[in-house]
């Protein structure tokens, strides 16, 4: 197993182990699903989560990762835990999402309705200057999948 394996590994492990004595008991390590991958970490209903352990941290695109995990697996939620420099503990590290992630979190919280109209469809080209005309995209990656677009006439 390589250095890098390895240290995944352990990370995911770290984290399956805080989870379970946080009382998320069924919480395990996800076996590798291929290309239609789901997460690390499987256990939790309705959530995917990403676990990192690197020395740069690339948050734009572990968000993404995360959320295609979640789009995968038909979860609600998709978040990044990622290791803190210098913490050994998982319940110190980080956790991240995007803020549409963030905002349905705190509207279940508070039991809020979703809202009335939904946002116009995000798209998942890869690009980083995303020039279609159908999203208004700042991420990195781009969000909305141009070439469904194209087979579709055009069409989201």
């Amino acid at each position: 197993m390589s250095r890098s394996k390895a240290k995944g590994t352990a990370a995911e492990t770290a984290v399956v182990r805080f989870l379970q004595a946080a009382g998320f008991v069924q919480a395990e390590r996800r076996t590798l699903n291929g290309v239609k991958d789901r997460g690390d970490i499987a256990g939790v209903p309705g959530v995917v989560i990403e676990v990192k352990n690197c020395a740069r941290q690339e948050l734009p695109a572990w968000v993404a990762e995360a959320e295609l995990e979640r789009d995968n697996d038909r979860a609600s939620l998709g978040v990044v835990w990622h290791k803190r420099r210098g913490k050994s503990d998982p319940g110190d590290w980080f956790v991240s999402m995007s803020g549409h992630q963030f905002a349905e979190l705190l509207r279940e919280q508070q039991g809020l309705p979703a809202p009335a109209a939904e946002p116009s469809p995000r798209c998942t080209c890869g690009e980083t200057a995303c020039e279609s005309e159908l999203c208004d995209c700042d991420s990195v990656p781009c969000p909305v999948d141009h070439a469904a677009e194209a087979q579709q006439g055009g069409a989201a």
